[in-house]
């Protein structure tokens, strides 16, 4: 009996298959677990978000570490998502050499609305256990901040976080790693 199984690719490979020009230039793809995985499409609410809370950020981190916008971080040989935001430790070279890596990681964050389920279900365990302390996903669909913390493993051998916040538009939040860095959500939520 033959069993059919997908071809798991590698970093390594996911990158030449780019340079051979396999995606097209506009194509919005990451590497999950060795998938490719084709990015759901942004809409106005998502686009506005991340255009609020980057400007935001941007703000209140003044220079203590970097904000970077959709680029790649390099959970494991098979793992490259493009996250939304994520703050990272600063470095000289800007990531210039390799990409940044869990342990340059401060806070990920995710903008949900018609990739919410896939944030919640498949991410937060490829984030969990690439040991990412602090993960935030912006629920454009229940209009509030899922904070997740303390990465575990449970016996069963699946990954996820043991804390999980839930702040609302009207509140505040404060930054990991930053405490006196808060984050007015008023400014960042879409209004309707």
């Amino acid at each position: 009996m033959n069993i059919v199984t997908a071809k798991r690719f590698t970093i390594a490979e996911y990158h030449r298959l780019a340079e051979l020009g396999f995606f097209a230039e506009d194509d919005r793809v990451e590497l999950i677990k060795g998938e490719i995985i084709q990015m759901a499409a942004k809409g106005k609410p998502h686009s506005v978000c991340n255009t609020r809370l980057s400007r935001e950020l941007f703000k209140i981190i003044a220079g203590k570490a970097t904000l970077r916008g959709q680029e790649p971080i390099i959970l494991s040989n098979r793992s490259e998502p493009e996250p939304d935001l994520v703050i990272v430790h600063n470095r000289p070279d800007d990531y210039l050499q390799e990409h940044p890596l869990p342990s340059d990681v401060l806070l990920l964050i995710e903008i949900s609305d018609s990739s919410l389920k896939y944030d919640q279900e498949e991410k937060i365990s490829v984030y969990a256990e690439a040991g990412i302390s602090d993960y935030w996903i912006f629920n454009l669909v229940d209009n509030f901040l899922e904070c997740y913390s303390e990465p575990y493993q449970n016996l069963q051998g699946k990954f996820g976080y043991r804390r999980k916040l839930i702040f609302l538009p009207n509140e505040s939040v404060n930054l990991p790693y930053f405490n006196d860095l808060v984050l007015d959500l008023s400014k960042v939520f879409p209004s309707v």
